[in-house]
């Protein structure tokens, strides 16, 4: 994936502000936040979005929503926090490559959207 700019941030080839990372994902904080703490968690291998995953491929979704919790503690906002994915260009997807949003610091409102 040679135009996917997650996939530059994954391996190194793009800088970017990390705050965790693991042999599978990097977590790097959002040029755009909407909160006071938001990092995006990204595997390292590329998927296009959730929907990318097949059932053979649970652990990454696993492994991915262990790196969020990590980051949470990392960033001192493991007492409250969100994690975020969305799917598609109608569900708010910008970039084609898996990701979570963690996003905490202060109160999150319901609805999200």
């Amino acid at each position: 994936m040679n135009e996917c700019i997650f996939c530059k941030i994954g391996s190194g080839d793009v800088p970017a502000d990390v705050v965790a990372e693991g042999t599978d994902w990097v977590a790097f904080r959002d040029l755009d936040p909407r909160a006071p703490t938001h990092v995006l968690v990204i595997s390292r291998r590329h998927v296009e979005s959730l929907d990318g995953l097949r059932g053979d491929q649970g652990e990454d979704g696993g492994v991915l929503l262990d790196a969020c919790r990590r980051v949470a503690s990392a960033t001192g906002i493991s007492g409250g926090y969100r994690v975020v994915t969305n799917v598609g260009r109608e569900g708010g997807q910008s970039v084609g490559h898996l990701h979570f949003h963690v996003l905490g610091g202060r109160q999150m409102g319901w609805p999200p959207g």
